[in-house]
């Protein structure tokens, strides 16, 4: 028998897949095709992926959630790298208050969105605020988790009352 029709025999180890690619014929220097075949998925794979497919499916629904998530890291990281930051942050707190007095003089509302207003402007002053003082004393300071913690949990709510509407 030839060499050329021969088989030799690998020992591999257990679990291994090999494929064996035969000698290429034409061109003598093309490449040879390599096909990967994947290995089935492990259940910690699996689960990952079901929790980024869910996360994704959702991703409009949980926007204040993940804005808050990253605010914690960006508010650890501006503590350790420039706690003044948090000096600088401070002013934008009143931000919303303002945007509320401009549009009270300029759009006069009924009281349903007069209340949203409020709250808006609420919500948006206590967040920036924790915000300058995450950056300033860092975000597990004293009651910064708790008052994190908060205004996730309104937001959130907020956000889904509103979108549930519309």
């Amino acid at each position: 028998m030839s060499n050329h029709t021969r088989t030799r025999t690998v020992k591999t180890a257990a679990g291994v897949h090999t494929v064996q690619i035969p000698r290429q014929r034409g061109r003598r220097g093309a490449q040879p095709f390599v096909v990967v075949v994947p290995e089935r998925p492990s259940l910690t794979r699996e689960a990952f992926g079901f929790l980024g497919r869910l996360l994704w499916k959702h991703r409009r629904g949980i926007a204040p959630l993940t804005l808050a998530l990253s605010a914690l890291p960006v508010t650890a990281l501006l503590h350790w790298w420039a706690w003044w930051s948090g000096l600088l942050l401070a002013p934008l707190a009143a931000a919303p208050l303002a945007w509320l007095t401009f549009a009270l003089l300029r759009r006069p509302a009924s009281r349903s969105v007069l209340l949203w207003r409020i709250g808006l402007a609420a919500g948006g002053t206590s967040a920036l605020t924790w915000l300058s003082l995450a950056a300033g004393f860092g975000p597990t300071a004293g009651p910064l988790p708790v008052l994190w913690l908060l205004i996730t949990l309104a937001a959130q709510t907020a956000w889904l009352v509103i979108r549930r509407k519309g």
